[in-house]
């Protein structure tokens, strides 16, 4: 058999995607073909298992299967993990309600900082004491073990956290202690700090510990489901699980550690973005993912997709949320989606969002019971979605009941129904600018020297208002825009993450140290390699140096060499004064420390290499389905001409205003904008910007 088959299944907030990629490798023939199925909570797995079958896939014929999920930032959200218990240092039984001094509702004289995962009860002191040096100062004494884990069973904990103080620069007391739990009480699961972080800051590591510790039982238990699933369909090829980190792991890797998967679906979408970038020659990026449930945007400059290890979940303006320290892809995220819900406040303003109508029951227009207006319903009220072409034809829109509850919401705002619909979609697109220049703007970045790509169900439907209104001069929706976090995954390779806190001055005097510690950091990785027989050759390693102004609080990463020469010193230290000066805009002439070490090793585990569209000849005209009327919002009411984009080719091109439908989602063209399709038929748009020149 010449022909070998790429799955990749992505499992979002309301539908569960796929992507099939086959290639034979004596003609070169390459087909794709896309998928979705909703997602199934709590048995995600079935979603996956049925995707696949609606797709004709079957399972015995993959050979190599890429995955990413929701299970873990659902079962935190959710509050859906396991009973989880924690055990820390004597004295430091409190961390988790200290917390930090922030208080983001600052004016709010009531605050009450968010409730730890693990209550008070549940947290357990155990003599020991190592120094931040890493030095022993009180040995550890395991006396009052068999007690703890009594308890523990008495309040039916099922995981436990261990996080010491100091760990990160020395594990032996957290080792001992999990050796003790398992060889006493092995019906546990078990994860130290170190094992998740090896990074300075207490509370932050703590808080990584206890929420890894919360998700480890109940993401441990659907891996295991989703691959027997597969198995007892003759699944007999690699099963890969997509990280938070834009990388891929295996299986068994990623049950150790399951909360490296918290975004592993946003962050598959934005590789894909930057991969798909470097293909087509556009390497800054501003990468732009709206779904059902979130709408979601990072930036990408010069091809590299930022990854950061001080991601927050639940964080908001009234929240300081709860930190995880693991490595993910730097993104802004808000409730905004196609299920979105329009609602009025107390003082008769209108709001879109963050609440989710999700798949059930869905949109007004899913007709499953749903009575609250969705962004989704809006659109579909205000022409820009096809009612007899809904969800790619599979569903007839219930336009009766969208205009009955739109009539509704527009009774309560004593407006008309139109001007309502229309403020939903200019509301949500507000909050979606936001967002963008959170990522761009605020960061130092213009976003007018970037691209937009957009993708996801709901990308091409705001992506051109998005950027007009922020300046940008192009747009790309991939052809696989609907799917395209699977797609991403497809691009990938396994990736592992060694980020440690290891503090030194910037001078020649500390090379060797430093060189030392790389390559203690670098023969880990490469141990963990060989020993999944992952051939040495097709793996790759880069170092990163965080540095900071002697005594700052945060720190700017910078890439280094995997071996420091003295002559690398004054050029590191120039490119981060130039990446501090960009972000804060200024620079101190003051000395420079290195405060940490990331090292990054990557494996090669075959992506696909993206084809040309064969051209059959077709005509732009052939691909027109009729014309109506569309509200532009900003723009009013123009007849718009609709096309099948299933039908594009390479070199077509038309004019706004114009619709675009395709299987998985509507791409609305506003007047003036003008439309070309690629020679991998993605869709490029030219924007005529009045939202900002330069």
């Amino acid at each position: 058999m010449t022909e070998r088959i790429f799955v990749a299944t992505d499992v979002g907030g309301t539908f569960t995607d796929l992507v099939c990629f086959s290639e034979d490798s004596a003609t070169g023939i390459q087909q794709l073909k896309t998928a979705k199925s909703d997602t199934t909570p709590p048995n995600f797995e079935q979603g996956v298992l049925n995707v696949l079958e609606k797709a004709n896939v079957n399972a015995e014929d993959i050979d190599l299967m890429a995955h990413g999920t929701t299970v873990v930032i659902n079962a935190l959200t959710e509050r859906k993990g396991a009973v989880t218990a924690l055990i820390t240092t004597q004295g430091f039984r409190d961390i988790l309600e200290i917390g930090r001094g922030d208080r983001p509702d600052f004016f709010n004289l009531s605050y009450q900082k968010p409730e730890p995962y693990v209550p008070r009860f549940l947290r357990f002191q155990i003599q020991e004491r190592i120094s931040y040096q890493g030095n022993v100062e009180q040995p550890l004494n395991l006396a009052a073990l068999p007690d703890i884990l009594q308890k523990m069973r008495q309040e039916g904990v099922e995981a436990i956290a261990i996080c010491l103080l100091n760990a990160y620069i020395n594990p032996c007391h957290e080792k001992a202690i999990a050796e003790a739990i398992l060889a006493q009480a092995p019906e546990f699961e078990v994860i130290c700090s170190h094992q998740v972080s090896r990074e300075w800051r207490e509370y932050e590591r703590t808080s990584t510990a206890v929420l890894s510790a919360y998700v480890q039982p109940i993401a441990s238990r659907y891996l295991e489901k989703l691959n027997q699933g597969l198995l007892d369909r003759n699944f007999a090829g690699q099963l890969y699980v997509m990280q938070s980190n834009c990388g891929v792991d295996t299986l068994n890797s990623a049950k150790q550690v399951p909360i490296t998967m918290v975004e592993s679906g946003p962050a598959s979408g934005f590789w894909g973005a930057a991969a798909l970038g470097k293909i087509i020659g556009e390497n800054n990026i501003i990468a732009l993912d709206i779904g059902g449930t979130t709408a979601k945007c990072t930036l990408i400059n010069d091809g590299e997709v930022p990854i950061g290890s001080d991601y927050y979940i639940e964080r908001s303006q009234t929240s300081s949320g709860y930190p995880i320290m693991v490595p993910v892809v730097d993104l802004v995220e808000i409730g905004n989606g196609g299920g979105s819900i329009a609602w009025v406040d107390e003082f008769s303003k209108l709001h879109v969002g963050p609440q989710s109508a999700a798949a059930s029951p869905g949109p007004v227009a899913y007709g499953r019971g749903g009575d609250q207006i969705t962004t989704t319903d809006a659109n579909l009220a205000l022409g820009r979605i096809n009612p007899e072409y809904f969800c790619g034809g599979e569903i007839k829109a219930d336009m009766a009941s969208v205009n009955s509850s739109l009539d509704a919401l527009a009774a309560q705002l004593q407006l008309s129904a139109g001007e309502v619909a229309s403020g939903i979609v200019r509301i949500a697109n507000n909050n979606m600018v936001n967002a963008l220049k959170l990522v761009s703007i605020n960061k130092g970045h213009d976003p007018r020297d970037f691209t937009m790509v957009a993708f996801g169900g709901g990308g091409g439907m705001h992506a051109c208002a998005l950027a007009a209104e922020l300046g940008i001069k192009k747009v790309i929706i991939p052809a696989t825009a609907s799917v395209f976090s699977a797609w991403g995954m497809m691009m990938s390779d396994i990736r592992r993450d060694r980020i440690m806190t290891y503090l030194r001055p910037w001078h020649g005097e500390h090379i060797a140290s430093i060189n030392e510690q790389i390559s203690q950091l670098h023969l880990e990785l490469k141990d963990s390699f060989i020993s999944e027989a992952l051939p040495e050759e097709k793996t790759s390693y880069q170092v990163f140096g965080r540095f900071r102004y002697l005594n700052q609080e945060h720190s700017i990463e910078v890439p280094l060499p995997l071996s420091v020469q003295l002559a690398d010193l004054a050029p590191v230290k120039e490119l981060f004064q130039a990446m501090y000066e960009k972000e804060y805009t200024y620079r101190l002439d003051t000395a420079v420390e290195l405060v940490g070490l990331h090292l990054v090793g990557q494996a090669d585990i075959g992506k696909i290499k993206l084809a040309e569209k064969q051209k059959t000849g077709r005509l732009t005209n052939e691909t027109i389905k009729g014309e109506r009327v569309v509200d532009y919002a900003l723009e009013g009411q123009h007849k718009a001409v609709i096309y099948n984009g299933d039908l594009f080719e390479p070199q077509m091109a038309f004019n706004g205003p114009a619709v675009i439908e395709q299987t998985g989602t509507t791409i609305v063209i506003h007047p003036e904008q003008s439309v070309y399709i690629d020679e991998y038929a993605n869709i490029i748009i030219s924007i005529n910007n009045t939202g900002g020149s330069k």
